[in-house]
Protein backbone atom coordinates (compact mmCIF):
# COMPACT_ATOMS: atom_id res chain seq x y z
CA UNK A 1 0.00 0.00 0.00
CA UNK A 2 2.46 2.29 1.12
CA UNK A 3 4.47 1.70 -2.36
CA UNK A 4 1.31 2.45 -4.55
CA UNK A 5 0.59 5.81 -2.07
CA UNK A 6 3.76 7.16 -3.04
CA UNK A 7 3.26 7.83 -6.88
CA UNK A 8 -0.11 9.47 -6.29
CA UNK A 9 1.83 12.65 -6.39
CA UNK A 10 3.39 12.65 -9.41
CA UNK A 11 2.15 15.23 -11.78
CA UNK A 12 0.17 16.95 -9.34
CA UNK A 13 2.67 19.37 -7.30
CA UNK A 14 2.67 22.71 -7.32
CA UNK A 15 6.26 24.03 -9.68
CA UNK A 16 7.28 27.40 -7.92
CA UNK A 17 10.79 27.64 -9.68
CA UNK A 18 9.80 29.86 -12.33
CA UNK A 19 11.45 32.58 -15.00
CA UNK A 20 14.57 30.57 -15.04
CA UNK A 21 15.48 32.41 -10.99
CA UNK A 22 14.63 31.55 -8.03
CA UNK A 23 12.00 33.79 -7.35
CA UNK A 24 10.34 35.32 -4.04
CA UNK A 25 7.19 33.44 -4.78
CA UNK A 26 8.71 29.88 -5.18
CA UNK A 27 10.49 30.33 -1.59
CA UNK A 28 6.98 28.70 0.89
CA UNK A 29 7.10 29.51 4.41
CA UNK A 30 8.28 26.17 6.43
CA UNK A 31 4.95 26.06 8.01
CA UNK A 32 3.16 25.77 4.82
CA UNK A 33 5.33 23.32 3.87
CA UNK A 34 5.32 20.90 6.95
CA UNK A 35 8.36 21.87 8.19
CA UNK A 36 8.64 23.37 11.51
CA UNK A 37 10.81 26.17 11.11
CA UNK A 38 12.49 26.07 14.31
CA UNK A 39 13.71 22.42 14.14
CA UNK A 40 15.14 23.11 10.04
CA UNK A 41 17.58 25.49 12.26
CA UNK A 42 19.18 22.97 13.22
CA UNK A 43 20.86 21.82 10.13
CA UNK A 44 22.11 25.47 10.28
CA UNK A 45 23.66 24.98 13.77
CA UNK A 46 25.30 21.43 12.70
CA UNK A 47 26.88 23.03 9.33
CA UNK A 48 28.41 25.54 10.94
CA UNK A 49 29.52 23.46 13.61
CA UNK A 50 31.08 21.24 10.58
CA UNK A 51 33.32 23.92 9.04
CA UNK A 52 34.15 25.70 12.06
CA UNK A 53 35.40 22.84 13.19
CA UNK A 54 37.38 22.06 10.34
CA UNK A 55 36.00 18.96 9.71
CA UNK A 56 34.75 20.26 6.34
CA UNK A 57 35.72 22.63 4.07
CA UNK A 58 32.68 24.03 2.81
CA UNK A 59 29.05 22.79 1.63
CA UNK A 60 25.54 23.66 0.36
CA UNK A 61 22.42 22.31 0.24
CA UNK A 62 18.91 23.22 -1.50
CA UNK A 63 15.42 21.40 0.15
CA UNK A 64 12.22 21.69 -1.70
CA UNK A 65 8.66 20.31 -1.00
CA UNK A 66 5.62 20.70 -2.98
CA UNK A 67 7.29 22.31 -5.60
CA UNK A 68 8.80 25.62 -3.44
CA UNK A 69 11.79 26.09 -1.31
CA UNK A 70 11.80 24.89 2.11
CA UNK A 71 15.64 25.86 3.26
CA UNK A 72 18.70 26.75 1.35
CA UNK A 73 22.11 27.75 2.60
CA UNK A 74 26.09 27.61 2.13
CA UNK A 75 28.44 27.35 4.70
CA UNK A 76 32.39 27.63 4.29
CA UNK A 77 34.43 27.96 1.10
CA UNK A 78 34.12 27.80 -2.48
CA UNK A 79 37.70 28.32 -2.15
CA UNK A 80 39.01 28.87 1.03
CA UNK A 81 43.07 29.80 0.25
CA UNK A 82 41.41 32.38 -2.28
CA UNK A 83 39.17 33.93 0.36
CA UNK A 84 36.08 33.27 -1.54
CA UNK A 85 33.30 32.35 0.67
CA UNK A 86 30.33 29.57 -0.03
CA UNK A 87 27.94 29.94 -2.08
CA UNK A 88 24.11 29.11 -3.05
CA UNK A 89 25.10 29.33 -6.99
CA UNK A 90 28.60 27.94 -6.35
CA UNK A 91 29.33 25.36 -9.04
CA UNK A 92 30.17 21.71 -7.96
CA UNK A 93 31.88 18.53 -9.82
CA UNK A 94 28.77 16.30 -9.51
CA UNK A 95 30.46 13.32 -11.31
CA UNK A 96 28.02 10.27 -10.82
CA UNK A 97 25.07 12.76 -10.29
CA UNK A 98 25.84 12.82 -14.11
CA UNK A 99 24.59 9.43 -14.21
CA UNK A 100 20.73 10.52 -14.00
CA UNK A 101 20.98 12.97 -16.69
CA UNK A 102 22.55 10.63 -19.29
CA UNK A 103 19.93 8.10 -17.95
CA UNK A 104 16.78 10.49 -18.62
CA UNK A 105 18.54 11.04 -22.17
CA UNK A 106 18.31 7.30 -22.86
CA UNK A 107 14.71 7.43 -22.20
CA UNK A 108 14.01 10.37 -24.21
CA UNK A 109 15.28 8.19 -27.08
CA UNK A 110 13.05 5.09 -25.94
CA UNK A 111 10.30 7.38 -25.64
CA UNK A 112 10.74 8.74 -29.42
CA UNK A 113 10.96 4.96 -30.67
CA UNK A 114 14.90 5.30 -31.62
CA UNK A 115 16.21 2.56 -28.89
CA UNK A 116 14.36 0.07 -26.37
CA UNK A 117 15.60 -1.52 -23.57
CA UNK A 118 16.11 -4.80 -24.87
CA UNK A 119 18.42 -3.35 -27.64
CA UNK A 120 22.04 -4.47 -27.92
CA UNK A 121 24.52 -2.15 -27.55
CA UNK A 122 26.66 -2.88 -30.24
CA UNK A 123 23.96 -1.97 -32.87
CA UNK A 124 25.76 1.67 -32.02
CA UNK A 125 28.83 0.42 -30.81
CA UNK A 126 30.48 -2.54 -32.87
CA UNK A 127 33.01 -3.72 -30.60
CA UNK A 128 31.05 -5.10 -27.84
CA UNK A 129 29.22 -7.53 -30.41
CA UNK A 130 32.38 -9.68 -29.46
CA UNK A 131 32.88 -8.97 -25.99
CA UNK A 132 34.23 -11.13 -23.62
CA UNK A 133 34.68 -11.77 -19.46
CA UNK A 134 36.94 -12.52 -17.36
CA UNK A 135 37.27 -15.15 -14.63
CA UNK A 136 40.05 -16.99 -12.47
CA UNK A 137 40.77 -20.88 -13.07
CA UNK A 138 43.39 -22.80 -11.26
CA UNK A 139 45.44 -22.17 -14.30
CA UNK A 140 45.09 -18.85 -14.73
CA UNK A 141 42.84 -16.23 -16.38
CA UNK A 142 40.09 -17.12 -18.70
CA UNK A 143 38.19 -15.16 -21.41
CA UNK A 144 34.64 -16.37 -21.99
CA UNK A 145 32.38 -15.11 -24.55
CA UNK A 146 29.11 -13.33 -23.21
CA UNK A 147 26.61 -15.47 -22.76
CA UNK A 148 24.35 -12.94 -24.21
CA UNK A 149 24.52 -9.08 -25.37
CA UNK A 150 24.83 -6.32 -23.48
CA UNK A 151 21.69 -4.17 -23.45
CA UNK A 152 20.70 -1.03 -22.82
CA UNK A 153 19.03 -2.08 -20.00
CA UNK A 154 22.04 -4.12 -18.45
CA UNK A 155 23.80 -0.62 -18.90
CA UNK A 156 21.37 1.66 -16.91
CA UNK A 157 21.09 -1.02 -14.04
CA UNK A 158 24.79 -1.59 -13.75
CA UNK A 159 23.88 -5.15 -14.57
CA UNK A 160 26.43 -5.58 -17.41
CA UNK A 161 29.15 -6.78 -16.00
CA UNK A 162 31.39 -3.83 -16.85
CA UNK A 163 33.45 -2.23 -14.20
CA UNK A 164 35.63 0.62 -14.20
CA UNK A 165 38.63 -1.95 -14.72
CA UNK A 166 39.70 -2.16 -11.21
CA UNK A 167 39.28 -5.42 -10.77
CA UNK A 168 42.53 -7.46 -10.46
CA UNK A 169 41.86 -9.46 -13.71
CA UNK A 170 41.37 -6.95 -15.99
CA UNK A 171 43.68 -3.95 -14.43
CA UNK A 172 46.69 -4.63 -17.11
CA UNK A 173 44.44 -4.88 -19.71
CA UNK A 174 42.69 -1.71 -19.00
CA UNK A 175 46.04 -0.09 -18.43
CA UNK A 176 47.53 -0.97 -21.74
CA UNK A 177 43.97 0.35 -23.38
CA UNK A 178 44.39 4.20 -21.42
CA UNK A 179 41.79 3.67 -19.30
CA UNK A 180 41.46 2.56 -15.86
CA UNK A 181 42.51 3.50 -12.31
CA UNK A 182 46.23 3.77 -13.13
CA UNK A 183 45.70 6.33 -15.03
CA UNK A 184 44.02 7.88 -12.26
CA UNK A 185 39.96 7.94 -11.54
CA UNK A 186 38.41 5.42 -13.76
CA UNK A 187 35.71 7.28 -13.97
CA UNK A 188 37.55 11.20 -15.20
CA UNK A 189 37.63 12.06 -18.70
CA UNK A 190 38.17 15.72 -18.36
CA UNK A 191 41.66 15.79 -19.71
CA UNK A 192 40.89 13.40 -22.81
CA UNK A 193 41.34 14.95 -25.72
CA UNK A 194 39.33 12.45 -28.21
CA UNK A 195 35.79 11.93 -27.90
CA UNK A 196 34.06 9.94 -25.61
CA UNK A 197 33.05 7.55 -28.52
CA UNK A 198 36.44 6.64 -29.13
CA UNK A 199 36.73 5.70 -25.29
CA UNK A 200 34.08 3.50 -25.80
CA UNK A 201 34.95 1.81 -28.80
CA UNK A 202 38.05 0.65 -27.70
CA UNK A 203 36.59 0.02 -24.17
CA UNK A 204 33.94 -2.74 -26.13
CA UNK A 205 37.59 -4.65 -26.96
CA UNK A 206 38.02 -4.91 -23.51
CA UNK A 207 37.26 -8.53 -21.22
CA UNK A 208 34.53 -7.94 -18.03
CA UNK A 209 34.28 -8.69 -15.01
CA UNK A 210 30.46 -10.89 -14.80
CA UNK A 211 28.06 -12.12 -17.15
CA UNK A 212 25.35 -9.78 -18.44
CA UNK A 213 22.85 -9.79 -16.29
CA UNK A 214 24.38 -11.56 -13.25
CA UNK A 215 25.93 -9.29 -10.93
CA UNK A 216 25.81 -5.86 -10.36
CA UNK A 217 28.90 -4.23 -11.20
CA UNK A 218 29.90 -0.06 -11.36
CA UNK A 219 31.39 0.81 -13.96
CA UNK A 220 31.79 2.32 -17.23
CA UNK A 221 28.06 1.90 -18.16
CA UNK A 222 26.48 5.20 -18.14
CA UNK A 223 29.58 6.42 -20.12
CA UNK A 224 28.99 3.88 -22.63
CA UNK A 225 25.42 5.19 -22.56
CA UNK A 226 26.38 9.08 -23.29
CA UNK A 227 27.98 7.19 -26.63
CA UNK A 228 24.81 5.57 -27.75
CA UNK A 229 23.26 8.93 -27.25
CA UNK A 230 25.59 10.85 -29.46
CA UNK A 231 25.14 7.93 -32.03
CA UNK A 232 21.41 7.46 -32.09
CA UNK A 233 20.65 11.26 -32.10
CA UNK A 234 23.75 13.12 -34.21
CA UNK A 235 24.41 15.45 -31.28
CA UNK A 236 27.28 15.22 -29.19
CA UNK A 237 26.80 14.52 -25.63
CA UNK A 238 26.99 18.68 -24.83
CA UNK A 239 24.59 19.41 -27.29
CA UNK A 240 21.79 17.07 -26.69
CA UNK A 241 21.93 18.00 -22.52
CA UNK A 242 21.98 21.69 -23.80
CA UNK A 243 19.45 21.25 -26.60
CA UNK A 244 16.94 18.70 -24.71
CA UNK A 245 17.36 18.69 -21.40
CA UNK A 246 19.02 21.80 -19.22
CA UNK A 247 17.89 25.09 -21.93
CA UNK A 248 14.33 23.25 -21.41
CA UNK A 249 15.08 23.33 -17.52
CA UNK A 250 16.25 26.52 -17.06
CA UNK A 251 19.37 24.74 -15.71
CA UNK A 252 21.88 27.42 -16.34
CA UNK A 253 24.62 26.53 -14.82
CA UNK A 254 24.88 23.24 -15.98
CA UNK A 255 27.73 21.78 -18.37
CA UNK A 256 30.68 19.54 -18.68
CA UNK A 257 33.11 22.14 -18.93
CA UNK A 258 33.23 26.21 -17.02
CA UNK A 259 33.63 28.94 -19.13
CA UNK A 260 36.65 30.56 -17.99
CA UNK A 261 35.44 33.78 -16.70
CA UNK A 262 33.26 31.63 -14.38
CA UNK A 263 36.09 30.06 -12.78
CA UNK A 264 36.02 31.80 -9.25
CA UNK A 265 32.78 30.05 -9.15
CA UNK A 266 33.87 26.82 -9.12
CA UNK A 267 34.54 25.51 -5.68
CA UNK A 268 37.72 23.97 -5.27
CA UNK A 269 38.26 19.84 -4.03
CA UNK A 270 39.83 19.41 -0.64
CA UNK A 271 40.88 16.15 0.84
CA UNK A 272 41.38 15.18 4.49
CA UNK A 273 44.82 15.67 6.60
CA UNK A 274 46.37 15.37 9.50
CA UNK A 275 44.74 18.87 10.59
CA UNK A 276 41.32 17.93 9.17
CA UNK A 277 41.20 19.69 5.40
CA UNK A 278 43.94 20.19 2.56
CA UNK A 279 43.88 21.65 -0.67
CA UNK A 280 43.47 18.62 -2.96
CA UNK A 281 46.69 18.85 -5.92
CA UNK A 282 45.51 19.49 -9.51
CA UNK A 283 45.16 17.46 -12.09
CA UNK A 284 42.68 14.01 -12.37
CA UNK A 285 42.89 13.21 -8.49
CA UNK A 286 42.32 17.24 -7.65
CA UNK A 287 40.84 19.80 -9.13
CA UNK A 288 40.50 18.08 -12.33
CA UNK A 289 40.24 19.97 -15.90
CA UNK A 290 37.20 21.28 -15.88
CA UNK A 291 37.78 25.14 -16.58
CA UNK A 292 41.40 24.46 -18.95
CA UNK A 293 41.11 21.11 -20.06
CA UNK A 294 40.74 19.71 -23.69
CA UNK A 295 37.20 20.40 -23.55
CA UNK A 296 36.71 17.13 -26.12
CA UNK A 297 35.44 14.04 -24.37
CA UNK A 298 31.61 14.30 -22.74
CA UNK A 299 31.66 11.85 -20.24
CA UNK A 300 27.22 10.64 -19.51
CA UNK A 301 28.99 8.75 -16.13
CA UNK A 302 30.73 11.00 -14.32
CA UNK A 303 31.53 14.34 -16.54
CA UNK A 304 29.16 17.58 -15.48
CA UNK A 305 29.25 20.53 -13.14
CA UNK A 306 26.23 21.92 -11.59
CA UNK A 307 24.68 24.09 -8.90
CA UNK A 308 22.15 23.06 -6.19
CA UNK A 309 19.59 24.92 -8.19
CA UNK A 310 20.36 23.85 -10.86
CA UNK A 311 20.10 20.04 -9.57
CA UNK A 312 16.99 20.55 -8.06
CA UNK A 313 15.05 22.04 -10.99
CA UNK A 314 16.11 18.63 -12.66
CA UNK A 315 15.05 16.63 -9.44
CA UNK A 316 11.51 18.75 -9.39
CA UNK A 317 11.07 17.71 -13.37
CA UNK A 318 11.35 13.77 -12.15
CA UNK A 319 9.15 14.25 -9.03
CA UNK A 320 6.43 15.90 -10.96
CA UNK A 321 6.75 13.11 -13.15
CA UNK A 322 8.61 14.10 -16.46
CA UNK A 323 7.45 17.83 -16.63
CA UNK A 324 8.57 21.63 -14.66
CA UNK A 325 7.13 25.00 -15.57
CA UNK A 326 5.00 23.62 -18.07
CA UNK A 327 7.70 22.19 -20.12
CA UNK A 328 7.73 18.07 -20.37
CA UNK A 329 10.68 16.09 -20.80
CA UNK A 330 8.96 12.17 -20.60
CA UNK A 331 6.03 10.65 -19.72
CA UNK A 332 5.18 9.98 -16.10
CA UNK A 333 4.59 6.60 -16.59
CA UNK A 334 8.67 6.68 -17.93
CA UNK A 335 9.57 8.54 -14.92
CA UNK A 336 7.73 5.30 -13.15
CA UNK A 337 9.92 3.06 -14.81
CA UNK A 338 13.00 4.33 -13.98
CA UNK A 339 12.30 4.60 -10.21
CA UNK A 340 11.02 0.84 -9.56
CA UNK A 341 13.57 -1.91 -8.87
CA UNK A 342 14.60 -3.44 -11.70
CA UNK A 343 17.36 -6.04 -10.48
CA UNK A 344 15.76 -7.19 -6.93
CA UNK A 345 18.78 -9.32 -5.25
CA UNK A 346 21.33 -8.42 -7.07
CA UNK A 347 21.45 -5.32 -5.89
CA UNK A 348 23.52 -6.03 -2.38
CA UNK A 349 22.47 -3.05 -0.20
CA UNK A 350 20.09 -4.03 2.33
CA UNK A 351 16.81 -2.44 2.14
CA UNK A 352 17.18 -0.77 -1.27
CA UNK A 353 17.44 -2.11 -5.03
CA UNK A 354 18.32 -0.16 -8.36
CA UNK A 355 16.14 1.43 -11.04
CA UNK A 356 17.26 2.27 -14.42
CA UNK A 357 20.10 5.18 -12.91
CA UNK A 358 18.73 5.14 -9.31
CA UNK A 359 19.13 3.58 -5.71
CA UNK A 360 15.43 2.55 -4.57
CA UNK A 361 14.50 2.33 -1.36
CA UNK A 362 12.49 -0.70 -0.91
CA UNK A 363 12.13 -1.58 3.03
CA UNK A 364 13.44 1.91 5.42
CA UNK A 365 13.71 -0.13 8.56
CA UNK A 366 15.98 -2.93 6.91
CA UNK A 367 17.75 0.09 5.15
CA UNK A 368 18.20 1.97 8.65
CA UNK A 369 17.28 5.31 6.95
CA UNK A 370 14.56 7.70 6.70
CA UNK A 371 12.46 7.76 4.17
CA UNK A 372 9.39 6.24 2.45
CA UNK A 373 9.40 3.52 -0.14
CA UNK A 374 10.23 4.73 -3.65
CA UNK A 375 12.76 7.36 -2.09
CA UNK A 376 15.69 7.19 -5.19
CA UNK A 377 18.56 8.92 -5.49
CA UNK A 378 22.59 8.86 -5.89
CA UNK A 379 25.52 10.90 -5.05
CA UNK A 380 28.84 11.85 -6.83
CA UNK A 381 32.59 10.83 -6.45
CA UNK A 382 33.22 13.52 -4.97
CA UNK A 383 30.90 13.99 -1.72
CA UNK A 384 27.90 15.14 -3.54
CA UNK A 385 24.20 13.75 -2.84
CA UNK A 386 20.84 13.86 -3.55
CA UNK A 387 17.50 11.97 -3.11
CA UNK A 388 13.69 12.58 -4.09
CA UNK A 389 11.15 10.91 -2.09
CA UNK A 390 7.59 11.06 -4.22
CA UNK A 391 5.68 10.44 -0.82
CA UNK A 392 6.97 13.42 1.13
CA UNK A 393 7.05 15.67 -2.47
CA UNK A 394 10.26 16.12 -1.10
CA UNK A 395 13.63 17.14 -3.03
CA UNK A 396 16.79 17.42 -1.24
CA UNK A 397 20.90 18.02 -3.14
CA UNK A 398 23.86 18.14 -0.72
CA UNK A 399 27.13 19.42 -2.35
CA UNK A 400 30.18 19.48 -1.39
CA UNK A 401 33.64 19.26 -2.93
CA UNK A 402 35.23 16.46 0.52
CA UNK A 403 35.72 12.93 -1.00
CA UNK A 404 36.11 11.80 2.85
CA UNK A 405 34.08 9.76 5.68
CA UNK A 406 33.77 13.12 7.10
CA UNK A 407 31.72 14.47 4.12
CA UNK A 408 29.92 11.14 4.03
CA UNK A 409 28.55 11.20 7.63
CA UNK A 410 27.97 14.72 7.54
CA UNK A 411 25.51 13.83 4.32
CA UNK A 412 23.82 11.17 6.88
CA UNK A 413 23.24 13.72 9.64
CA UNK A 414 21.75 16.25 6.81
CA UNK A 415 19.33 13.34 6.07
CA UNK A 416 17.92 13.01 8.94
CA UNK A 417 17.87 16.44 10.17
CA UNK A 418 15.18 17.51 7.20
CA UNK A 419 12.92 14.32 7.73
CA UNK A 420 13.47 15.29 11.55
CA UNK A 421 11.92 18.62 10.90
CA UNK A 422 8.47 17.69 8.77
CA UNK A 423 5.94 17.81 10.97
CA UNK A 424 2.84 17.49 8.51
Amino acid sequence: MRRRTAWLGFGMLAVGLVGGQLQAQAVGSPAALGFSAERLERIDRMMREAVDSNRVPGVAVMVLRRGKVAYQGAWGWVDREAGRKMATDAVFRIASQSKAVTSVAVMMLLEEGRLTLGDPVSKWIPAFKDAKVASASDTGRVLTPVKRAITIRDLLTHTAGISYGDDSLVRDDYTAAGLGPDLGPGWYFADRTVPICEDMDRLGTLPFVAQPGEKFVYGYNTDILGCVVERVSGLSLAEFFEQRIFRPLKMQDTRFYLPPDNRGRLTAVYQASDTGVARAPDGPTGQGDYVDGPRVSYAGGAGLLSTTRDYARFLQMLLNGGTLDGVRLMGPRTVRLMVSDQIDSLYKSPGSGFGLGFEILENPGLAGQYGWVGRFGWGGAYGTNYWVDPSEGLVAVYMIQFPTAAARDLLTRFRNLVYQAIVE
